[in-house]
Order: structure tokens, then C-alpha cells, then sequence
């Protein structure tokens, strides 16, 4: 029988030489709950990276993502109508043929509602559509547009501009909303074909000169008894809705039959 070293046998059952024996090259094991575990807890962040793998700095993240995604959804709650019509005016796009668009800051001026072009383009509209969240139908928004024969005005509008739907000659059909408390100068003037407003439920503050002159086909009028003020000639040629005994620029005694017959 031969004989083994020492060397042959700590090579046989694998026992480490420690003068082979790199410390750096095996790690350290921390078992949960020992000392060494809950030292690495204590160890306070210092900032910088460390931070930003803290919950603080999770919480505080969150939080600003939630304050900005409110304050853009604030912003474009009460701007996106601009927004559209910005983009309208970018993309040169037109109202499709027969109807006109009512958006933020429509007022037309004189000049312009006098123009050519305006007029052949105005007499041809059909229908109206107002965008969301406006509170006012622009002065002489609608004016001259001869056939058109109805409208539907939305809920968060309260003031109908100047001559906004004067000489709408064929408009029959008008409905108000709750909302409104302003009926401007000459909103409705020489809409010849109107034979019926009811303004009762709505909360009508102020009726402008001459708001309803000369609907001359005008037969009934609700009125609301929010009404405060009036200017002249509201009703002025409505021979259909003031009897002929009582002067139809006198106001006061036109609004009293108008009530009395309610």
C-alpha cells in the first residue's frame, strides 16, 4: 500500500490554502437582524443620490406631478377655447358652409359687419354652434344672417351682445337659458318673423334700447321677475304684442299688460 501525504490529502477533500486565500474576492453575508443589519438601516441619507431612493423624495415627486397635472387641467378648463380658436386661425379652417361658429371674443366690428364679403357669407348661414365654456354671443355675431330660422343658446352664456341677431329676418325659434341676465341693445332688433319669446325662466337682469323694436310679428312675451332694467323702445313697433291703446315706447305701461297676462 502506498502512502499519502498531507499535501495529497488536503487536496483530495478541497480545504483552502490560506496563503492562496483572496478576502476581497468573497463578500461578506449579513443575516437579517444582526447587528450588521441594523447598522446599514441607521445610516442617515446624506443627499444626492441617496436621496432620491428615500421615500421623502418618492412622496415629494408625487406630489408635484399631482399639484402640476391640477394646475394644467385648471389652465386648460378655462383657456381650451382659446386654444381652439387659435388653432382654427393657424390651420386657416372656415366654418363649413351654413354655419357659423361662436367662440370667446367673437365681437364683430362695424367695419367689418358692414363689409361685402362678410354679408354674402352671412346670408347663407343656417345653423349656429357655440363652443363650450363662453359666457357671451358676441356683438353682431349673427347679424343679417337672413335664414336662419332657429337657434338654441347654451347654458353659461349671460349676455347676448349688441344687434347680436339683428335682422335675423326668418328666425322664429329662439330658446334661452337659465343662465342669461343680459339681453344688450338691439339684440333681436327687426326680426321680423319672431312671434314668441319666453324669457320666464330665465334670470334676466337688464333688457337694452331697443332689444325687440320692430319684431313686428312679436305676439307673446314671458318675462321673468328678475328684471331690473330697461332701456327705451324695447318693444317699439311690436304692433302684434302691445294693444293699440297702450304706447309701445312707454315702458312702463307696456311691461305692466306684458305681466298682467302672463
Amino acid at each position: 500500500m502506498s502512502k499519502r501525504t498531507s499535501e495529497d490529502l488536503s487536496n483530495a477533500i478541497g480545504i483552502p490554502d490560506p496563503d492562496n486565500y483572496d478576502a476581497e474576492d468573497e463578500e461578506e453575508e449579513v443575516f437579517e437582524g444582526s447587528e450588521f443589519d441594523s447598522a446599514a438601516d441607521e445610516t442617515p441619507a446624506t443627499g444626492g443620490e441617496d436621496f432620491m431612493h428615500t421615500d421623502d423624495f418618492r412622496r415629494l415627486f408625487v406630489g408635484f406631478v399631482i399639484v402640476e397635472t391640477l394646475v394644467a387641467m385648471r389652465w386648460l378648463d378655462r383657456n381650451w377655447h382659446k386654444v381652439v380658436e387659435k388653432k382654427l386661425i393657424e390651420l386657416e379652417e372656415d366654418e363649413p358652409y351654413g354655419e357659423m361658429i361662436v367662440h370667446g371674443g367673437n365681437d364683430i366690428s362695424r367695419e367689418e359687419a358692414y363689409s361685402a364679403a362678410r354679408k354674402d357669407w352671412i346670408k347663407q348661414v343656417t345653423q349656429v354652434v357655440f363652443l363650450l365654456n363662453i359666457t357671451k354671443v358676441g356683438d353682431r355675431a349673427c347679424w343679417l344672417a337672413s335664414i336662419l330660422v332657429a337657434v338654441d343658446i347654451p347654458e353659461g352664456i349671460t349676455n347676448i351682445g349688441r344687434s347680436s341677431f339683428s335682422c335675423c329676418s326668418s328666425l322664429k325659434d329662439i330658446k334661452f337659458p337659465k343662465s342669461l341676465t343680459k339681453i344688450s341693445c338691439c339684440s333681436f332688433y327687426d326680426c321680423s318673423s319672431l312671434l314668441f319669446v319666453d324669457l320666464l325662466h330665465t334670470n334676466v337682469l337688464e333688457l337694452g334700447e331697443g332689444a325687440f323694436e320692430n319684431c313686428t310679428s312679436l305676439r307673446k312675451m314671458k318675462i321673468p321677475n328678475s328684471l331690473q332694467q330697461c332701456g327705451g323702445a324695447v318693444f317699439g313697433e311690436c304692433y302684434n304684442l302691445v294693444p293699440s291703446d297702450i304706447d309701445f315706447y312707454d315702458n312702463e305701461a307696456v311691461f305692466a299688460y306684458l305681466q298682467s297676462i302672463q
